[in-house]
Parts: C-alpha cells; structure tokens; sequence
C-alpha cells in the first residue's frame, strides 16, 4: 500500500512541475493571457507562485518564483520519499 502512496505522491509532483512549467511557456508565448488552458493554468498555480513572488525581493522584471517552486517540490517530494 505504501509503495502505491509513494508512486501516487512522485506523479502529483511530476503533473504539477509540467503544470507550473506550461504556465511559465504560456507567460513567455502569451503574457496577455486569453483561452481556458491559460486561465486554468494561472488557477492551478497561483495558489503556490503567489507567496512565494511576495516573500522574494523584486528582481528586475524576472520571476524566479517558478523555479523556486519547482525546487521545493523536488525537495519535498524527495524528503517524503525516502
């Protein structure tokens, strides 16, 4: 059972790095947004980005909040892996 937790745990984390990284492709390709996918996009991630864009200091118009998310992610999961 705890083996079927961990691989559902790996792929929650895998299916939302692809996630934060569409909406960073979305933002490069169309920063003015439009369409469902980029609107589910911005909803799915926000609830994560946005803390993490308000504790990090401005940065001359680049966000660094998909990367740190994306690393977070990596170290939590792995830290539940093991």
């Amino acid at each position: 059972m705890s083996n079927l937790l961990f691989t559902f745990i790996g792929m929650l984390a895998m299916a939302y790095t692809f996630l934060i990284l569409g909406r960073v492709l979305v933002s490069w390709t169309n920063p003015t947004g439009g369409g469902g996918l980029t609107a589910f996009l911005y909803q799915v991630t926000e609830p994560v980005l946005g803390p993490i864009r308000r504790v990090l200091p401005p940065t001359g118009g680049i966000d660094w909040s998909p990367m740190i998310a994306i690393l977070l992610l990596g170290i939590l999961t792995r830290a539940f892996l093991r």
